[in-house]
């Protein structure tokens, strides 16, 4: 095992080149990224960068760490555009690069409204150059803006418009927004979060058509007729895997890359992130099936374990993991751990706080007699002891009993914090 090429220069890209350095690899490893940016941090891309006074720098390393403590060469600025696994090379623009072990990481391309690509106004955020134009877009005196897709990053954007003052509009296909994320009923909570701030939220609507004036975007045309006027539309309709550039290479392609338990595709070819398509094991009795997840803390994991996998494949283990993401929505924060089944809402039970407004409350999700995931808005200390039951396939009842456990210690943190509150005043007094 001599040289190891990561394909995809983002978080996944970055935390497997770092790994395997980490663990004493001494063989070259190449990095190729189709964006000419040094690896940097997308979560904000939404959220911080937008609505910062001054643009933080997103990146992960100086470029100085890449050729020093990491040393790596690094291909940025163009894609990888084939895979020959039969003679191990990828071909990046007119080179061809040999490998021993192969990480695919090249994440996922943001949807879009078709005819849409070319008109100004009209926006998605998935990569830097996404955030800067939507940036100054907010910024450049848009009154109005509209985005199409309730999910969690046309939620993070519209959090965003309000902030900076805008009146904002979010289109929806569903009745119930992120309904096949979170459920029904915590949709129906989530969206309450939007209104309570302002934000006007149509669900069951389909945009017909884009309305355009002089090549710039004016509004949106609903199925039923109704027009929108905007002056920024945010498209934020999923994302679909970047594996355009695999397709001869033989690895199965379904929603993304097809991987067994330990993340490989195919004879020294392993995949991480957001293209990653493999069978998690810790859910395989209650859902079945592989999942693919678009989630920061997945990407970073998976990263690190393909290219440990790559260089030294007799150590490959099964991965599997609990899935976790997080959202801020204007004040406060949305998590999530786990999976939401689709039993309906008689699987979901609120176990702390209210939902009926939108929170704070935590609520956590059964399948059978086990507890397969929570969702915790403003109430940050709770969802991670929920993850780590799910991790440990606690039951049902197991997860109660933390809700009890946990209900009584705020209960008693409360009467504390009354107590020295009244002692103070009778000292005032």
């Amino acid at each position: 095992m001599t040289h190891l090429v990561v394909v995809g220069a983002s978080l996944a890209g970055l935390r497997a080149v770092e790994a395997v350095r980490r663990d004493g690899f001494d063989g070259e490893v190449t990095l190729v990224g189709a964006e000419e940016h040094l690896p940097y941090d997308r979560p904000p891309l939404s959220k911080e960068y937008l609505a910062a006074e001054e643009c933080p720098d997103p990146r992960y390393r100086e470029e100085e760490t890449f050729a020093g403590d990491l040393d790596v060469e690094l291909l940025l600025g163009t894609p990888a555009s084939a895979l020959d696994t039969a003679a191990r090379t990828v071909t990046v623009g007119d080179r061809t690069v040999s490998y021993d072990g192969l990480v695919i990481a090249t994440g996922a391309h943001a949807r879009t409204l078709p005819g849409t690509e070319h008109l100004e106004g009209v926006h998605t955020v998935r990569t830097l150059d996404d955030a800067i134009a939507l940036r100054a877009a907010l910024r450049g005196g848009a009154r109005r803006l509209t985005v199409v897709g309730a999910g969690f990053i046309g939620s993070e954007v519209a959090a965003v418009g309000r902030k900076l003052g805008l009146e904002v509009t979010i289109l929806e296909a569903l009745e119930t927004p992120l309904a096949r994320a979170v459920g029904e009923r915590m949709g129906r909570a989530l969206t309450h979060l939007h209104r309570r701030h302002g934000t006007e939220v149509r669900t069951g609507v389909a945009v017909e058509e884009v309305l355009s004036a002089d090549g710039r975007v004016t509004g949106v045309r609903l199925g039923d007729g109704t027009e929108v006027d905007t002056d920024v539309l945010v498209v934020g309709i999923g994302a679909r895997p970047a594996t355009d550039w695999l397709e001869g290479s033989g690895l199965t392609i379904d929603d993304g890359v097809v991987a067994d338990e330990t993340l490989a595709a195919a004879d020294g070819v392993y995949v991480a992130g957001d293209v990653a398509r493999w069978p998690n094991a810790l859910f395989s009795d209650v859902a079945g099936g592989t999942m693919r997840l678009e989630h920061w803390t997945s990407a970073a994991d998976q990263g690190g374990r393909a290219a440990r996998h790559a260089v030294d494949p007799a150590a490959a283990k099964p991965y599997e993991t609990v899935p976790y993401f997080w959202s801020d929505w204007y004040d406060g924060r949305v998590q999530f751990v786990g999976i939401a089944p689709d039993d309906g809402d008689e699987q979901i039970e609120v176990v702390a706080g209210d939902d009926a407004q939108g929170g704070p409350f935590t609520a956590i999700y059964r399948a059978g007699d086990r507890i397969v995931g929570a969702l915790a808005v403003d109430m940050p200390a709770e969802v991670m002891k929920y993850r780590r039951l799910i991790g440990a396939r606690k039951t049902w009842g197991d997860a109660l009993e933390l809700a009890e456990q946990r209900r009584a210690q705020r209960a008693a943190k409360a009467q504390q914090a009354a107590q020295q509150a009244g002692e103070q005043r009778g000292e005032g007094a």
